[in-house]
This record gives C-alpha cells, structure tokens and sequence, in this order.
C-alpha cells in the first residue's frame, strides 16, 4: 500500500518514511503543505498522513482543498490534542486523528484499518480457497502452514486480495506498491504474480490476458 506523509519535520519524516517500509508500505514525502497537497491530488494513494501545522498551506487547508476532489483516507498525525481540533479535524473530512507523542503499532494499526474500510474489505482475516490472509498481522496461511513471502510479493497479494472481485492492472499494482523513487524494471509485477501462484497455487489469482489480473470474491 502507497502512503504520503506530510510532515515538515525532517528526522520525524524520515523516521516515519522508514518505519513504514519495514512494515511493507511504499511511502512518499512531502515537507510542507503545498507540496503535500500537490502529490495527494495528482497521484491515487491508499492513505495519507497529515501533520496540521505546516509550513506554505496548513493541514485544514490542505484537508480542505483535497475533499474537494478525493476521498484518499486521511489521518491526522499532530501535536494538537485540544478536544476542539480534534472535532475541526474530523468535521473537516479526516478519518482519524492521532495526537503526537505516539506508538508506531497504534499508526500502522489505524492506517491498515483506514485502507481496509476504504477498500470496503473491514475484516482483517480474508479466506480464498484453502488460502487464509491476516491483513492485521500480515500473514497467509495455505490450510494450516504459515505460508513466508517476501515484503513485495505479500503487498502484491494484500493489494489483489483488498480489490478482489474486481479487476486490477499491473499499472494499478506498479502504482501502488512502489514509490516515487523506486525504479523497477518492466516485468517485476509478472515476476511477483508467478512467484505468489507457486507458493500458494496457480488458482488463486486469475489473469485477463491483455487487462490485468483478479482474486475472485
């Protein structure tokens, strides 16, 4: 899953940027609001995480101007925890709100859930055939055996399995799962597609030939 930050602070940036990559999410960054408000509108992200106060446009602002034009889930990361901000936060169109200091697990936590709900797939534990995914814990299971998958291909099945019952094309798949920095060659995601299929069988992912690829309801 595809996350921006938005959040002036550097260290804190990067130490969120890169607390996410362990956890398996591609991340993007932006260090002020006019920055943060331009990525959120010309890219599809599965979420954002908004700082309130920053530099060139404040986060109302930019909440403001993005459910304008997107529904993106959007959590609000802050020092400000007055019950009245946290009220213009939720009024003002995010989906959650959490005050700083705070625990990385209660983040990842809430922004798996966000991604859930906005994909309408809120159960954390999907089945499909003999194969069984925990998206809280992110594990897959094939029958009773713990089925070990590398942080890509699990993010490429967490995708497919959040979107089942409809049609994702490898465009979708590249765009979400990496970052503005990665460079990817051409077939990775065919790449990730047949290693999924000999781990957990070739039934569980179907390809339209020239369209994508779909994991049935």
């Amino acid at each position: 899953m595809r996350v921006l930050v938005v959040e002036d602070d550097r260290d804190l940036g990067k130490t969120l940027c890169d607390a996410l990559e362990e956890e398996g999410f591609s991340t993007d960054w932006a260090a002020d609001g006019r920055q943060g408000l331009a990525k959120a509108l010309t890219r599809d992200y599965d979420a954002i995480v908004l700082d309130v106060m920053l530099p060139s446009l404040d986060g109302w602002t930019v909440l403001n101007r993005l459910r304008e034009d997107k529904n993106t889930p959007v959590l609000i990361l802050t020092a400000r925890d007055a019950l009245t901000d946290k009220v213009r936060g939720l009024n003002t169109g995010a989906d959650d709100y959490l005050t700083k200091p705070f625990a990385l697990e209660e983040l990842f936590a809430r922004l798996r859930s966000l991604v859930r709900r906005a994909a309408k797939q809120p159960a954390p534990i999907v089945r499909v055939g003999d194969v069984t995914i925990d998206l809280s814990a992110c594990r897959v299971f094939k029958g009773d055996a713990e089925t070990p998958l590398s942080a890509k291909e699990y993010a490429t099945l967490e995708y497919l399995i959040m979107h089942r019952g409809r049609l994702v094309t490898r465009r979708m798949l590249q765009d979400h799962l990496y970052d503005e920095h990665d460079e990817t060659v051409s077939n990775v995601v065919e790449v990730y597609i047949a290693a999924l299929r000999k781990k957990l069988g070739a039934e569980i992912i179907h390809t339209r030939r020239g369209q994508g690829y779909i994991v049935h309801a």
